[in-house]
């Protein structure tokens, strides 16, 4: 039998990355091995599709030596954490011990812009630079994906409210350009790299949706997806900021949202790549095709219902 394909985070809600990747591959016909925090219902749920389930945490030795080893191509995957560059350290120096011939590494699209010298506020992405660095390092076969701002991640959980509410999405981006990736084109992207590594390895792929536009124009692509107008509301940061601390955000993932939001507001995230549709051969999902497929979610009567 083939050696399992190791995918971290595999545990994650309906639609999230290492999830979907899990299915993605298990369609294919692979052996996935998919690592877990907890044995629970999601670990079940993976189980009942056919992958192999381990436990493990990212920062015990032990427990990644059972998690890595038999594996030669693996999926690195962790969240917004403070110990993000230890967990990638960790895993990275299991990989090497036990051979993997493929790390495909998850990362995120501001570190184009980042070096020794360039920097960001986000500890995140402070942290997300230093793993990349340490991955090269470390002499691994190493594939980094960087994905611009993900539209569940982000817009899906952070724009309904007040469209729902008052037709508006309220954000601190200004007149900044974005182009927001939907999670199953990352993980469609991943699947295919996974599933023949070997050619890609060493290189770094950038990953956005179809547009870069500003919000402006994203509000009308709402509009259009939810049949009545929904406008865009420029909102200063530091209230929306203060706002997700009170809704119970994690100080270190706020952090790394506000400054994501600076970012937007600088025009960083004005970016666009044939990435996704090169290694998929699929153009990625629009915002518009996003918010249809999500009307439920915007769409006060659906709330109330709930």
């Amino acid at each position: 039998m083939a050696n399992p394909i190791l995918v971290t985070g595999a545990a994650g809600r309906v639609g999230a990355v290492g999830r979907t990747v899990t299915e993605l591959l298990l369609k294919q016909g692979k052996a996935v091995r998919a690592m877990v925090r907890n044995e629970d219902e999601r670990a079940q749920a993976l189980r009942d599709m056919g992958a192999e389930v381990v436990v493990g945490n990212l920062l015990d030795l032990d427990s990644m030596h059972r998690v890595i080893a038999g594996c030669e191509t693996m999926y690195f995957l962790m969240s917004v954490s403070d110990a993000y560059l230890a967990a990638t350290v960790n895993a990275a120096a299991v990989a090497k011990h036990h051979g993997v011939k493929a790390f495909i590494n998850m990362s995120q699209m501001t570190l184009s812009q980042m070096s020794i010298t360039e920097t960001t506020a986000s500890p995140q992405q402070k942290l997300h630079w230093l793993a990349e660095q340490a991955l090269n390092w470390s002499g691994l076969p190493v594939v980094h994906v960087r994905p611009t701002v993900l539209l569940e991640g982000f817009f899906l959980i952070l724009t309904p409210d007040s469209v729902r509410e008052s037709n508006q999405i309220r954000l601190p981006f200004g007149e900044g350009k974005t182009s927001p990736v939907a999670v199953k084109d990352v993980a469609r992207v991943v699947a295919a790299l996974l599933a023949n590594p070997q050619p890609h390895i060493g290189k770094i792929y950038h990953l956005t949706g179809p547009q870069s536009e500003n919000m402006h124009f994203f509000a009308q692509e709402y509009s259009k997806a939810l049949g009545r107008t929904i406008t865009f509301q420029d909102i200063p940061v530091e209230p929306w900021r203060d706002g997700l601390l009170e809704r119970g955000f994690p100080v270190h993932l706020v952090h790394h949202l506000a400054t994501m939001a600076d970012l937007h507001r600088a025009g960083r995230y004005d970016r666009m790549s044939d990435d996704v549709l090169t290694l998929t051969g699929q153009g990625p999902l629009s915002v518009q095709e996003f918010v249809r497929k999500n009307a439920a979610t915007f769409t006060a009567s659906a709330k109330a219902a709930i």
